[in-house]
């Protein structure tokens, strides 16, 4: 496996986390969930100009090292908010692999599903272009893909569900209601990703007080254990665990999480632009 696969688990920001390597085949998934809330939910907890970022420690062969930084970014867009989500690795990793992605996203702010994704992804040698184009309402989502922009294959599939793709999923969960979740209660959703559909769940686990993050500070926090899909990433039994703020941002503050060879931890650095008082921070 590519060894980008690991520090591309930061893109599901911990609410789903799953990255099928490039040689992956693109086929659409038959299974299908009953989602809560799938084709509308309220914003309630972000905002235009929030911008966040975080750092991404990979732990291999016993030695952490500080791999890189991922940056989330809300523009406005008229009757859409515009998701900008890039990553890069830091120069002291480069000499294992080097990363220049970007993800934009368009999602409606009536509903927060998205419209129209594209993503560019270098990494290493490998390069991907992906357009993809959801038409909620006909149940239609239509992708070009390909190593550039000017040489693409276009696909076209019929859906039965409401569907996220990796980034709108991050805010659709911030906005989930928990006050009346009950520990280890499992909240489904779908995700379209790479011309393919991915039922997936998110545990609630509870709260924790007094979280410490490195170089931020601690937090009172609710805590969340998003599925995993066993494979080249993930073992059997493997767990990630996500901490957001308990308050009405949700915004998440770390992530822990074997792989398959070593540990992955993401870890906020610096955020601006929040809609409310960070009143979690203690």
């Amino acid at each position: 496996m590519n060894k980008i696969s690991y520090f591309s688990l930061t893109f599901f920001f911990g609410f789903f986390v799953f990255y099928p390597s490039p040689n992956r085949e693109e086929v659409l998934s038959d299974e299908t969930e009953d989602n809560v809330d799938a084709c509308q939910i309220d914003n309630l907890t972000f905002q235009v100009g929030e911008d966040l970022v975080y750092t991404v420690y990979y732990n291999w062969n016993f030695v952490w090292l500080t791999a890189g930084e991922v940056r989330f970014q809300v523009e406005d867009a008229g009757d859409e908010y515009h998701l900008v989500m890039t990553d890069r690795s830091y120069k002291s990793y480069e000499w294992l692999y080097k990363v220049r992605d970007r993800y934009d996203t368009y999602i409606d702010k009536s509903t927060l599903l998205p419209r129209l994704s594209t993503k560019t992804i270098k990494q290493g040698d490998y390069r991907l272009y992906d357009k993809t184009v959801l038409d909620q309402k006909e149940r239609k989502v239509t992708t070009w893909r390909g190593k550039t922009e000017d040489h693409t294959k276009e696909k076209i599939f019929e859906v039965e569900n409401c569907l996220h793709d990796m980034i709108s999923i991050i805010y659709h969960a911030r906005n989930i209601n928990f006050d009346d979740a009950q520990k280890g209660q499992a909240f489904p959703l779908e995700i379209f990703m790479d011309n393919t559909i991915y039922p997936l769940k998110m545990r609630y686990l509870g709260k924790e007080q007094e979280k410490k993050v490195k170089g931020v500070g601690k937090f009172n926090t609710i805590l969340f254990s998003p599925e995993v899909i066993e494979g080249k990433i993930f073992k059997e039994d493997d767990q990630m665990k996500v901490w957001a703020t308990d308050d009405r941002n949700k915004l998440p503050v770390l992530i822990e999480s074997p792989v398959s060879v070593g540990a992955i931890k993401v870890v906020l650095k610096s955020y601006k632009g929040l809609r409310y008082d960070l009143e979690a921070k203690l």
